[in-house]
């Protein structure tokens, strides 16, 4: 893909997608599933009228073109949020609510905590750079309708697919790929790889793909600054065959930040991710028997 060359144009405004893209053979015949949350591009005409910010303000809290990053990826399953991510972030937990985003009682549980206390909730309050989102409040039915269209739906295919992939293989493992700015510091990582300090995938999982990015040139890190979100720590149970871990990337490696378009480094990512998921599929079944593993036999 040439330098400059945007390969999805621009966000979807007007007809209504569903909520997300699955390619690939969803059937279970594969180890690994790929999952992009935070890549839509959907913004609903009603959001844009509630919304104080621009279109291209609320851009900016995307993990732009990631989606674009799995293309390569063939016959593994590999799911794509359409909406936007500060429509609704699919990364956090349904009861990850803020009351004060709405002009009245919500119908559902909400457990406060330091995510929704910094504006970062399942229904965001803030973009990015710390921008209020909305003009006014919000009706509470809207919350039930975000989650009840899109956030149950989501992680419940994610949960089918990974139970079909741990039947056919006797375990299976989720990729969540994600796109960040880049690290402070000298030498800061360009890849930083998520698995709850251990808690979501088996440590030679977490190897493997370590290894997969240093050999590409890449300066990887651990669960630092990120260890993974909902999504990780949801469905990342290596107790019971299934196992987790999120992938962020540099932007500056793949992504012009001001024109959100591909640049040239976009065409090593993407062939780097697509190699990652070919050996896992293919050594998966070393991997898999290592000791210390919980497979679906047992």
């Amino acid at each position: 893909m040439p330098a400059g060359v945007a390969v999805v144009g621009m966000a979807m405004r007007s007809s209504t997608p569903p909520p997300w893209r699955l390619t690939g053979d969803g059937d279970g015949r594969w180890p690994v599933l790929v999952t992009s949350p935070h890549s839509g591009r959907h913004y609903p005409a009603a959001f844009l009228a509630a919304s104080r910010l621009s279109l291209a303000e609320l851009r900016r809290a995307e993990d732009a073109l990631v989606d674009a990053l799995l293309d390569g990826i063939a016959g593994v399953p590999v799911l794509a949020a359409t909406h936007a991510r500060s429509w609704l972030d699919l990364n956090r937990a349904a009861d990850e609510l803020d009351p004060g985003l709405f002009d009245g009682p919500l119908p559902l549980p909400v457990t406060p905590g330091p995510r929704v206390a910094a504006g970062l909730g399942v229904i965001p309050r803030l973009a990015a750079m710390g921008q209020e989102i909305y003009a006014r409040r919000l009706d509470p039915a809207e919350a039930q309708r975000r989650l009840d269209g899109h956030h149950r739906p989501w992680h419940a295919l994610i949960a089918a697919q990974l139970a079909a992939a741990r039947a056919a293989h006797g375990a299976a493992l989720l990729l969540d790929v994600h796109s960040m700015p880049q690290p402070q510091g000298p030498r800061p990582p360009q890849i930083v790889l998520g698995d709850c300090h251990g808690l979501a995938a088996h440590p030679a999982i977490m190897a493997a793909i370590e290894d997969h990015f240093r050999r590409a040139g890449w300066r990887v890190a651990r669960n630092h600054p990120y260890a993974g979100g909902y999504t990780t720590h949801h469905h990342g149970r290596p107790a019971a065959g299934i196992h987790a871990v999120q992938i962020e990337i540099c932007r500056s490696l793949y992504l012009d930040p001001h024109r959100l378009i591909l640049t040239g480094g976009a065409v090593r990512v993407r062939a780097s991710l697509t190699a990652l998921v070919q050996q896992l599929v293919a050594s998966w079944p070393q991997l898999s028997g290592q000791p210390g593993w919980a497979t679906a036999a047992e």
